[in-house]
């Protein structure tokens, strides 16, 4: 059946502008890392696609080797873009990175110019567009001077294939010193993509600063911990779970401490009607620096359960002191070391 947009989709949740640009992102985006492969039935992806759409999200988020296998993501994207979002893509915001391994040899990984310009054209061809709204670097090349990383990032403004750039994963330092050198190419940083939630909370020592500093927008990632802070967890580590199973989390990190904390913020969650997972949608969104965060979503019920975190976003002082409480480091920060490595 062909798809028709709701009528009412832009009345479901806020859009926030990205930095001091003229882009405004929903509130709550849709990232593509999980879900979106080829282990994920195409008729679920595309539900969970359109109804996203309806509810607001503009925003689709992938990367070269987002799968399984590397590449399936954009290829699905692509396919759902052509028979189901063609009449929208001017309403969309599609954004696509590289700097992960993505093909064997020297020239798949990393930030070269190389890497990046070529990654970029794959992307376009798996996704069937002729640009996407934004390129990414998605990490750190401890090896790659940054002036090319950055000058690969400018060329593809240049050349029309993306509209903004970004960085992922960056440290405060070099996410600075990144804003400097593109400032300088003419080709302004738009975004920071880092991963942030109330178990991982390194952003708030210097980056979020820097980002308000350099007009810089912040999209964050795994605000729900990997799963651990929604009701996955309340009872234990369930064996199907990613931490059983050791996807994304060790299950030596996931303590007793650390349970008995997911607890407590499930309380305060009830306490204000809304489920865990919701609470933590809207306490990365608390600061007004964080211009959108990334959910991803296995079924349409996960998706709007998540959406609806947007119907309460505000915060009180209260509220944000017994959250502090509770959340802490938990050891799910799997992007440190990338970010402490020195380009």
């Amino acid at each position: 059946m062909t798809y028709v947009a709701a009528a009412d989709r832009y009345a479901v949740q806020p859009y926030r502008r990205c930095g001091r640009s003229g882009l405004l992102l929903p509130a709550v985006s849709l990232g593509l890392w999980h879900n979106f492969g080829d282990d994920k039935p195409l008729e679920t992806q595309r539900a969970v696609a359109r109804r996203a759409f309806d509810l607001g999200i503009t925003h689709f988020d992938l990367a070269n080797n987002y799968g399984p296998p590397y590449g399936a993501a954009e290829l699905n994207a692509g396919r759902l873009l052509r028979e189901d979002f063609a009449p929208y893509r001017h309403e969309l915001i599609i954004s696509t990175k590289a700097g992960w391994d993505m093909w064997p040899g020297p020239y798949g990984d990393l930030g070269s110019r190389k890497y990046l310009l070529a990654s970029l054209d794959a992307s376009l061809r798996r996704l069937g567009l002729d640009y996407v709204d934004i390129f990414y670097h998605h990490r750190p090349d401890p090896d790659t001077p940054l002036e090319e990383t950055m000058s690969a990032l400018d060329a593809v403004v240049r050349a029309g294939k993306a509209l903004y750039v970004g960085v992922s994963s960056y440290s405060p330092e070099h996410t600075a010193e990144a804003a400097v050198i593109l400032r300088r190419l003419g080709t302004p940083m738009l975004i920071h993509q880092p991963s942030y939630s109330m178990f991982n909370r390194w952003i708030e020592g210097g980056l979020l600063d820097v980002l308000d500093r350099e007009g810089v927008g912040c999209i964050a990632f795994t605000a729900l911990a990997q799963g651990l802070l929604t009701d996955r967890y309340l009872h234990g580590v369930p064996p199907d779970s990613r931490a059983a199973q050791g996807k994304s989390l060790d299950r030596e990190s996931i303590t007793e401490d650390i349970l008995a904390r997911v607890k407590a913020l499930n309380e305060i969650a009830a306490g204000r009607g809304q489920t865990l997972a919701q609470l933590a949608l809207a306490w990365v969104l608390r600061d007004a620096r964080v211009t959108s965060t990334l959910i991803g979503a296995s079924s349409v019920k996960q998706l709007e359960d998540n959406v609806a975190a947007t119907r309460r976003l505000e915060l009180s002082p209260d509220e944000v002191a017994e959250i502090d409480k509770y959340a802490v480091e938990a050891g799910v920060d799997l992007w440190a070391r990338a970010r402490t490595s020195t380009p």
